[in-house]
Formats: C-alpha cells, structure tokens, sequence
C-alpha cells in the first residue's frame, strides 16, 4: 500500500511538473517571435541595430531570424506556420492575397530601391537613364521587386526593353542569381549592372565598376522591404507585433542618432568577414538616399505606387485593396 501511494505521489508529481513546464513553456512562447529575411543584407541595418543592441530584449521579446533566398522562400515559411513574421518585399503580400488567413503588412522598413547603378567605365557626367539606351544592364530576379523597379524607371524614362541594343533596346538581363551579379558583371560585356552595399562600392574599389547612382533616386519614395504577418498574428498577438516594431523603430532611431561609425560596429556581429569600415560606407550611402523609415506606417500613396510598377512589368488579373493588404495601427502606436 505504501509502495502504491509513493508511486501515485511521484506520478502526480511528474503530472504537476509536466503541467508546469507546458504552461511556463506555453508563457515563453508567446514572447517568442520567429522572423523570416528575404535575405540578410546591409540595407536592413535598423532590424540588426535592434538586435545587436539588445531592443528586443528590452521589450521582453525573444527573436530568432532566418533567412531565405528570396520573398517567394519567406512567404512559403509565413504561410506555412514556420515563421512568425517576415521582412519581404511587399509585391509578395500582394500576390498572396487570395490566400486563407492572408498576410498583411503591419510596418515598413525601407523607402526606397536599395540598390545602386554601376558602370563598367567612370563617365565625364553625370548619370541620366538615357545611357542606357543601346547597353546591357545586369537586374534582379525576374519578377522580383529589384527587377520590377529597374524596369519601372526604364520605361518611364521613354526607353524600350529589348535585347536588339544596336536599335537603341535596353538589355536588361534578369537572369542571374542576386549574388552572382557582380561576378557575372565583371566577367560579361554588360556596361551596367545594379548592386546592394557594400558590394557596389567593393567593386568599385576593386577597380571594376564605377558606382554613378542609385535606382531610388529614379523611382522615387517606393515600400521596398516590409514586415509581414498573417492576419491572424495580428489578432491573436498584437502586443507582441507592437513590441517587435517598436524595437525595430529604435533601431532607426539609433542609426539617425549615431555617427556612421558607431552605427558599423553596431551592426558587425551580424556580418562577420564585413570589416567596419564596409560596413561604414554602406550605413553612409544609405543614408544618402533616405533608404530607411522613420516611419513605419505604408501609406496608400506608396502602395499605389507599388501596384503600379507591378502592373508593368505583369498586369495583374485582380488589384487588391490597401485596406485589406495594410494595417497601419501598430507602425502608428510605435511612430
């Protein structure tokens, strides 16, 4: 009888530290946040800024991030219930939104294209798209934001896409991998090609490419890099997404305070074998061409804008609405 109750005393025990822990766990995991990259790169600085610097963790938070090999990756992993949250380009938002428990955009990270326009020779004046005309240009993936954008400006500008650049056609290439741009400029005939920092200006140093000018300076204010979640997430979890953009806005707030230097060494631990001084030059140019939100509402006028450039470059068969795709309470709670 004695064996019996010692037995029962231990198993309720078990029971009651089982419970405990699902419920510690369970308490745990509502503070945890799995972030999806499209990929990782400089030109996000203020969500590595925030978490180098230890925001998150000031806001309770428990972030873990993962990085894909493009917007199509991260989304897969958002829909499929492998990531909580993702920074993308909002163009995927948009093509997902027919999909069930649909995501949605709950803040902004960057303003504008982030990347820059490099030349195989060092020209006498300054760069206007017109010179363009009858030469190759290196873009992104095609379908892609980057390569969307690239061809945005181009026809905007009055030019044709086309691969007879004897008649004036602007060959614009979509058909290499993201980081295998710079290689392929250097080794092809192409005259152009676009790249993120601190790649263009290492090229440049290098001596095989000049950096002449960004692609945001041509297209204007646009919603280049998002966070996403799904709609759910919001409903269920709106304190946690509160949180998380709020340390994401004092990582801004940290690079618009800091001297370019400072905000380097803030971001080396997520870069390693990027020296400082990279690292500098990039926080530098990307400050130059305003890249980053100080405010991480998406206004209708940019997603407007976004829906166009997608519309030409493949018109789409239906337009979602900004209401539906964008809800600005939190990015307005945290601005």
């Amino acid at each position: 009888m004695h064996k019996l109750k010692t037995i029962t005393l231990v198993a309720l025990c078990f029971i009651i530290g089982l419970s405990t822990c699902l419920f510690v766990g369970c308490g745990n995991n509502e503070n945890k946040i799995r972030l999806n990259e499209v990929t990782h790169s400089i030109f996000y600085a203020p969500l590595y800024v925030a978490l180098n610097m230890g925001f998150f963790e000031d806001e309770g938070l428990e972030v873990s991030l993962e990085s894909a090999t493009g917007s199509d990756a991260s989304m897969t992993a958002l829909l499929s219930g492998s990531a909580d949250v993702v920074l993308v380009g909002p163009e995927t938002v948009v093509y997902s939104a027919s999909t069930q428990d649909h995501p949605v955009v709950f803040g902004q990270l960057t303003q504008r294209d982030g990347s820059f326009i490099v030349s195989r020779d060092a020209l006498d004046e300054e760069f206007n798209l017109q010179m363009l005309k009858g030469t190759t240009i290196i873009g992104g993936r095609a379908g892609g934001l980057p390569a969307m954008t690239l061809q945005y400006i181009i026809e905007n500008a009055g030019l044709t896409i086309g691969e007879n650049t004897s008649a004036g056609e602007v060959n614009l290439r979509t058909d290499v991998s993201f980081p295998m741009i710079g290689s392929e400029f250097e080794t092809s005939g192409a005259e152009y090609c676009t790249l993120f920092e601190p790649t263009a200006t290492n090229m440049q140093n290098k001596g095989s490419g000049y950096v002449v000018s960004s692609v945001g300076k041509f297209s204007g204010s646009i919603p280049y890099t998002c966070f996403a979640t799904k709609s759910s997430f919001l409903e269920n979890k709106s304190e946690q997404a509160e949180k998380f953009l709020r340390a994401v806005k004092r990582g801004y707030d940290y690079i618009a305070q800091q001297d370019s230097l400072t905000v380097a060494k803030a971001l080396e631990k997520s870069f390693v074998g990027t020296s400082v001084q990279e690292l500098q030059v990039a926080v530098e140019q990307y400050l130059s061409i305003d890249a980053w939100c100080s405010d991480p509402a998406m206004s209708e006028e940019s997603f407007n804008t976004l829906i166009e450039i997608i519309n030409n470059y493949s018109p789409l068969s239906s337009i979602p609405s900004y209401e539906d795709l964008v809800d600005n309470t939190i990015a307005n709670l945290v601005a």
